[in-house]
């Protein structure tokens, strides 16, 4: 894998909300605009101060019916040398293939700890997490389709593949983004340039939101604000960070 950002990158990227992220990426027009992110199933069921990044860690998990073999909650060494080939920070997405899925719950406080230990600081799944309060102190995000009071026959059955979250089609290595807002994928090829190009985006903003709630507020001016070239949506010319 390349393009491995530096911890001060990381960290940059970890103060910038998920929807300005969403919008410097828009600015670089590397991909559609209907594409890159969780479109609907996941939610956030502890909001933090910062956002989440980090590198994903896919797998997927079953839990309505026993496994073929072995214990429903499988603790397996390759699924965890597999984690630890990723680089850090780590993101651990999990597919659940049910058809109503999210039965049982994989995530708990015990699977938090052991994954905070493996170098992870969340989750993203369609299946179901518990033990808020006791996950809550640890820092680590939780991203899941629901709540379940059980682990049920919860079990990986696979692990390392490409897999599909809330519509958003993830692989292994994927830089991820989080926060309240929703999940997003950051391309590798702009990830350093995001949170200049964010900065610039945020700048804009103030300045319409600033004419807006000013006295001197006319249409005029605020068509013009609006049509400026670097902001008007769908411009033909991409935003490149210090042009």
């Amino acid at each position: 894998m390349t393009n491995i950002l530096t911890a001060e990158q990381l960290e940059a990227l970890k103060h910038i909300s998920t929807c300005r992220v969403a919008d410097a990426i828009e600015t670089f027009q590397a991909r559609l605009r209907n594409e890159g992110f969780v479109r609907g199933g996941v939610k956030c069921f502890i909001p933090r101060a910062e956002a989440m990044v980090g590198y994903a860690v896919t797998g997927r998990i079953r839990s309505a019916n026993p496994p073929m073999r072995g214990t429903a909650i499988l603790e397996r060494r390759n699924w965890w040398e597999y984690v630890l080939s990723v680089p850090q920070p780590r993101i651990v997405v999990l597919e659940d293939e049910d058809e109503k899925p999210g039965t049982g719950a994989f995530w708990d406080a015990v699977h938090v700890s052991i994954h905070l230990a493996l170098g992870c600081v969340g989750t993203v799944t369609n299946g179901a997490v518990r033990d808020l309060s006791e996950v809550e102190p640890t820092g680590f995000h939780y991203f899941g389709g629901r709540l379940s009071v059980s682990h049920a026959y919860v079990h990986i059955t696979d692990f390392g593949n490409p897999v599909e979250v809330g519509g958003l089609k993830i692989s292994s290595g994927d830089l991820l983004h989080g926060d309240r807002d929703g999940i997003l994928s950051i391309p590798h090829e702009l990830a350093a340039t995001i949170p200049a190009a964010a900065a610039e985006v945020t700048e804009r903003n103030r300045k319409l939101i600033e004419l807006c709630h000013s006295t001197e507020l006319s249409l005029d001016k605020l068509y013009a604000s609006v049509n400026e070239e670097r902001y008007r949506v769908g411009s033909p010319e991409p935003y490149h960070v210090g042009a």
